[in-house]
């Protein structure tokens, strides 16, 4: 068990498969000026937690503590921070790629990065939600601009990301088309997608027409082969942040726009998630749960590719 000095963490020596993550002590930290010391409750699991897990990605070689999502309660405030007090209920997702830290029972970090938990959820639902919601509003409402009575397609709609962004773009007003396997077509349509693709036995690109804004989470080809699904003027935001430099220059011969981007933290954004859960318009799918020590499994299930919704760890 921790003390109170210290705190239980999930914790990687070395890049490689699930069983690299091992559960260890480490120094509990401390709030800054202008940060918050939050007790983790809740923390989710996110594709880029296992693909950091197995290459490094940003973060380069380990030792590293995982973990973007938050949901807990301010245990403790630095200086400088009005917006909360010890004892709120918060959540938040650290920055992207470098503020990483929250598969913990704690994390310090600016107190911006964080908002009040909405009071309709419980820890397990928040925790869910933050990089992926901040993901789909930042790419469809702050990058595309989606307005209502747009065609929207989402490619793997039944994922962590596809699942929000599914309903942001509904309460947005849109008309959303969704590719998922044929298996996840009701739960799509149950989140009000209001036409499914089965993208192993139908090419998207063949089926869907006159669309203004594609949101790509897949990356590889899918993006560039999404450019012509769209009308003039419409947009391809791949949250992919790497790939070819023929995908903006394809896009302008097409008379379309293709974006890549990366999620940022923001307490803006997450305020106008709340307002979405509060109004009973966006729910995040919980996959499953883990204890904090059963981390390595939370990875090896997400692996997978055949969960619905998200994955979250559990911490108590």
């Amino acid at each position: 068990m921790s003390t109170v000095n210290t705190m239980r963490a999930i914790s990687q020596d070395d890049l490689g498969g699930p069983e690299v993550l091992k559960q260890v002590e480490l120094p509990r930290p401390e709030p800054r000026t202008n940060e918050v010391l939050v007790r983790v409750r809740a923390a989710g699991v996110n594709p880029t937690d296992w693909k950091h897990r197995a290459t490094g990605g940003f973060l380069g070689r380990p030792p590293y503590v995982l973990g973007w999502d938050v949901s807990g309660v301010v245990e403790a405030v630095g200086i400088g921070v009005a917006h909360f007090k010890p004892g709120d209920e918060v959540y938040g997702m650290l920055s992207y790629p470098f503020g990483h830290g929250s598969h913990a029972e704690y994390v310090a970090a600016p107190a911006r990065w964080f908002a009040h938990k909405p009071a309709s959820v419980d820890h397990t639902q928040a925790g869910a939600l933050p990089l992926v919601s901040l993901t789909a509003w930042q790419a469809l409402v702050e990058n595309a601009g989606l307005q209502p009575g747009q065609r929207v397609l989402i490619h793997a709609a039944a994922g962590g990301v596809g699942h929000v962004a599914v309903q942001i773009a509904k309460a947005r007003g849109a008309h959303v088309i969704g590719t998922a396997s044929a298996g996840k077509h009701e739960f799509l349509r149950g989140l009000g997608a209001d036409e499914t693709i089965d993208y192993r036995e139908t090419d998207f690109a063949e089926a869907v027409k006159d669309v203004d804004v594609v949101l790509d989470t897949i990356g590889g080809d899918t993006g560039m082969r999404s450019l012509r699904v769209l009308r003039p003027g419409g947009i391809v935001v791949s949250i992919i942040p790497m790939g070819s430099s023929d995908f903006p220059e394809e896009a302008e011969r097409l008379g379309v726009r293709a974006l890549r981007m990366l999620v940022d933290a923001s307490r803006s954004g997450l305020e106008a998630i709340t307002e979405l859960v509060e109004a009973g318009k966006l729910r995040p799918e919980i996959a499953g749960t883990f204890p904090l020590a059963e981390a390595a499994e939370a990875h090896r299930q997400g692996e997978t590719n055949r969960t619905a919704g998200k994955l979250v760890l559990l911490v108590d």
